[in-house]
């Protein structure tokens, strides 16, 4: 073991303290360098993704941003027009009133925006903000019917099952 010595030395000492150390270093193939960057670039190429993939991906982040934003933008609009009409009333928070059964379905809500409910139009907007990862994930679901790639369609199958389920089953 070899230690460094931080005594400062003069320089008219005459005494020489110095030695060679070797360092023996492992033969290497020159060749193996060039080896392993081919590999990384098949490897590469097996990870890029395809046109078709691309699109899909663009198309679903597209789906999943402007659905976020009009289903933000009709509940934004819903709610500034009720507040107009009802947001100098009293608010009474002694009885709990649930949801009137008009907005309990789909076309409940439909008809009420179409009537010209404003709580309709918030809740059409909550109903736009259920749907959007919903179609989502049918848009996946046909995509990887397209491709043939089962075991996607069998999980997208259990997950839209899952999702219709939560949302029949909240109904009925």
């Amino acid at each position: 073991m070899y230690k460094f010595n931080s005594v400062f030395q003069s320089l008219s000492s005459t005494r020489a303290e110095s030695e060679i150390v070797a360092i023996a270093l492992p033969q290497q193939d020159l060749g193996s360098d060039i080896k392993q960057l081919q590999e990384q670039q098949a490897n590469k190429k097996n990870l890029t993704k395809t046109l078709s993939e691309q699109q899909l991906e663009t198309l679903l982040s597209n789906l999943l941003k402007y659905g976020v934003l009009l289903a933000s933008t009709v509940v934004l609009i819903g709610g500034i027009l009720y507040l107009i009409r009802h947001g100098s009333e009293p608010v009474t928070y002694q009885f709990f009133q649930g949801e009137p059964s008009e907005f309990r379905s789909p076309v409940g809500v439909i008809n009420a925006v179409l009537s010209g409910s404003r709580r309709g139009i918030i809740q059409l907007g909550l109903l736009l903000l259920i749907a959007t990862p919903v179609l989502r994930v049918v848009i996946s679901l046909l995509a990887f019917i397209w491709r043939r790639e089962f075991i996607y369609i069998v999980v997208t199958l259990i997950v839209l099952a899952s999702l219709t389920y939560s949302l029949v089953g909240a109904y009925y």
